[in-house]
């Protein structure tokens, strides 16, 4: 029978959207097993287009007899039908077809992917990219050129990064913050191994150490030896920290002399103090030698006049 008689639906616009159908449930399904969301993707796609045009087709064609179409609807139902060809055959290419078909896009993607992962300092998930760019797609060029970039963003940020750590440890060098340093110093060295800024940290941290405590040892002699006892007492305290017990041994009598010195001026400032009435310079140098020199016996006199002279210094014992 004719297409213009009793306005039936030929066999063939049946059998193309019916085939159509088909070909759109086959790649759900394959999606659906492989699993492929791709597939699915299409599959439904192509699905929703058999759906939304077949009516109109079929009116079209059953009515072909009573009415001709306008030329605009005729050549959008053309198209539609010809896109679901177009996805039908799609579904039927190998991923290696459709990826040679989707060269480009697929090369603008990665582009975009390698972009980001240089901007968020990703750089080992930039250089599989890359790879994948030079060798699945064979673009070498702009492989090599993404390469040389992050070569060059990695090395900039980590020497940023090192230049940063080494001088947080000279900061602490600078605050005598040994144990700190040495801890810091080991830290970055075993981060950045490979950095030559990092060779010989942890010996400039015990380089500069050795030079404070010399320095340290220089002071504390010349102080006891100009009888500066206060400066003197104040050093060989905070020398004690440096020192080993055999380091220590050449310093020790100088120290007993020093010290002894010391108590004995701050005796003698706290009996002139009281002698004088001044009950606040009394109040400091007694209170320094119970806290400096608490078993002596000058401790034990000052023990025994102390509240009187903090009373007296208007201070609530």
């Amino acid at each position: 029978m004719s297409e213009q008689q009793g306005g039936a639906t030929p066999y063939w616009t049946i059998a193309a959207y019916a085939g159509g159908g088909a070909i759109a449930l086959g790649l759900i399904g394959q999606g659906a097993l492989a699993p492929n969301l791709e597939f699915v993707a299409i599959g439904a796609l192509a699905l929703v287009v058999v759906i939304a045009t077949a009516p109109i087709a079929f009116q079209l064609r059953t009515g072909a007899g009573r009415a001709r179409p306008s030329n605009p609807l005729r050549r959008e139902v053309a198209d539609l039908s010809a896109q679901i060809a177009r996805l039908g055959e799609m579904g039927a290419l190998s991923d290696d077809a459709r990826r040679v078909l989707n060269r480009k896009r697929e090369r603008e993607l990665l582009r975009k992917a390698i972009e980001e992962d240089i901007e968020t300092e990703d750089w080992d998930a930039a250089m599989v990219l890359v790879k994948e760019l030079a060798e699945r797609f064979g673009y070498r060029v702009d492989a090599e050129e993404f390469r040389e970039r992050i070569e060059t963003a990695r090395f900039q940020t980590v020497d940023r990064r090192v230049v940063e750590a080494v001088a947080s440890v000279d900061r602490l060098i600078t605050q005598l913050r040994w144990e700190e340093a040495f801890s810091e110093a080991g830290r970055v060295t075993r981060l950045y191994p490979d950095s030559p800024r990092v060779e010989g940290l942890r010996h400039r941290v015990e380089h500069a150490r050795s030079r404070y405590k010399m320095d340290l040892e220089r002071r504390f002699l010349h102080a006891a030896q100009g009888e500066e006892h206060d400066e003197a007492l104040a050093l060989v305290k905070e020398l004690d920290a440096y020192l080993t017990e055999d380091e220590a041994e050449p310093f020790r009598e100088v120290a007993r002399g020093v010290i002894g010195k010391a108590r004995e001026n701050l005796g003698v400032q706290f009996k002139l103090a009281v002698q004088d009435r001044d009950w606040r310079r009394a109040l400091d140098a007694g209170e320094r030698v119970l806290a400096e020199f608490p078993n002596t016996r000058m401790a034990a006199e000052i023990r025994d006049m102390i509240d009187g002279v903090r009373t007296r210094a208007g201070v609530t014992p």
